[in-house]
């Protein structure tokens, strides 16, 4: 499977449903085999109406999942072994209750799930992105930024959603004119450099399989900290010093389409605001240097559909936006 672009959706004729009748709002007008033509995408997903969405999993039956979700445009993207197979309308925090922008994984999922702080609101489809608080969950969406923090989905792409994603696997928040900043799973980075200094720290590395045997992979690049950090199933296995040549700027995704007699074959996932698509070059893959032995490690783990994330900010930044606590119920065992 290729990487997704406006070409795969042109061959498939995407049904856009809509549906918010369980939260007592008006459903918005559906969209009946709504056939994209070369190029709308964009212009379509920027014409759905709040509570609309399209979901075309056909596009790529089988595969990993990676979610981009847009602050600026109140959209999300979905993909699944690159390909485009759903976009939406969300409703995301307002002001005091930013959502936070960075790279996460799903950390939790709950069908019926209730806000104990606020008055046992219902998130049907929760999926948990923070242990502070943050998820995607089912809810009113009116057009603009309303919630406290968390992303509302129209319910049927929330349902839609859930049924296709796994815990562990990648969910990018963005807005467009900030660089994401990397948001870690309840222990990436912690402890390090409480027993070494931070001089030994940029120079270790470490590998831990054993800590997550099994799950979706996600290989986390840092320019600013030449630094890589190896999620499985959300959790930290491995770290290492790396070095890049050239400048990154932004942020670049890549997924993993197969793997070889002649190595690895990395495809663009095409984000917000990037044309690049297809095979990424041996030029370009040979920018990035890092251990031999870690690079030996991570092909014993690496499979279709891993996805790796290019970043110039630092790992160490965290989450923006005030820390808001909205699903309390349930802390990590």
């Amino acid at each position: 499977m290729t990487i997704g672009s406006a070409s795969h959706l042109t061959r498939r004729s995407l049904l856009a449903t809509a549906t918010m009748s369980a939260f007592g709002l008006a459903i918005p007008p559906a969209f009946a085999q709504a056939r994209l033509d070369e190029g709308s995408i964009a212009a379509t997903a920027q014409n759905l109406q709040p509570g609309q969405f399209l979901w075309a999993p056909e596009a790529a039956p089988e595969g990993p999942v990676i979610i981009v979700v847009s602050l600026s445009k109140q959209r999300a993207y979905v993909y699944r072994n690159g390909v485009l197979i759903g976009i939406s309308t969300i409703s995301s925090g307002t002001a005091g209750h930013e959502t936070p922008t960075g790279i996460f994984t799903i950390l939790q999922k709950k069908v019926d799930h209730k806000s104990n702080l606020y008055d046992d609101a219902p998130m049907p489809y929760m999926q948990r992105l923070t242990w502070s608080g943050i998820a995607m969950h089912a809810g009113n969406l009116p057009g603009y930024p309303a919630s406290h923090g968390c992303i509302r989905l129209p319910l049927a792409f929330a349902e839609h959603l859930y049924g296709v994603t796994q815990l562990g696997l990648t969910v990018i928040i963005t807005q467009s004119a900030d660089i994401p900043r990397f948001a870690p799973a309840p222990d990436v980075l912690e402890g390090k450099g409480s027993s070494s200094s931070s001089f030994e720290s940029a120079f270790s590395t470490t590998w831990q399989p054993e800590k997550a045997p099994t799950g979706p992979v996600s290989i986390i690049l840092s320019a600013s900290d030449e630094r890589a950090v190896v999620l499985r199933n959300g959790i930290e296995i491995g770290s290492t010093p790396i070095a890049i040549r050239g400048r990154i700027s932004g942020l670049q995704a890549f997924t993993l389409s197969s793997i070889d007699q002649h190595g690895t074959h990395w495809m663009y996932l095409p984000l917000l605001g990037s044309a690049r698509a297809g095979e990424v070059s041996r030029q370009e893959r040979e920018r990035l240097t890092l251990p031999e032995e870690f690079r030996q490690n991570l092909l014993t783990i690496l499979k279709p559909g891993s996805t790796l994330i290019v970043t110039a900010d630092s790992l160490q930044s965290g989450s923006t936006g005030a820390p808001v606590t909205v699903i309390t119920g349930e802390d990590p065992e």
